[in-house]
């Protein structure tokens, strides 16, 4: 049986990629929802009340966290692959 190699702790890029997915999935299934009610008939009257405007405004809020997460994560995985290419180097 082969050796796996060293196990890691990244654990800053792990909680920013389920963020990252968390906060895109939700916007997503946000803007189906919005989507799906007009469809159905839920005027814009009624979207103004109740959970709609939450539902409406996560994706507008949510996509640009999203991305700027996205952009955290890269910093941070090229930040630990230049530290681990250094100390691998010395």
């Amino acid at each position: 049986m082969s050796d796996p190699g060293p196990i890691t702790d990244n654990r800053a890029e792990r909680v920013l990629a389920y963020m990252f997915a968390a906060v895109v999935g939700l916007s997503i299934i946000c803007f189906f929802a919005v989507m799906i009610g007009t469809f159905s008939g839920v005027t814009r009257e009624e979207m103004g009340s109740g959970v709609w405007p939450i539902v409406t405004m996560l994706p507008w809020f949510g996509l640009p966290i999203a991305f700027l997460l996205l952009i955290t994560l890269l910093i941070v995985n090229g930040v630990r692959r230049a530290r681990s290419t250094r100390a691998g180097s010395s």
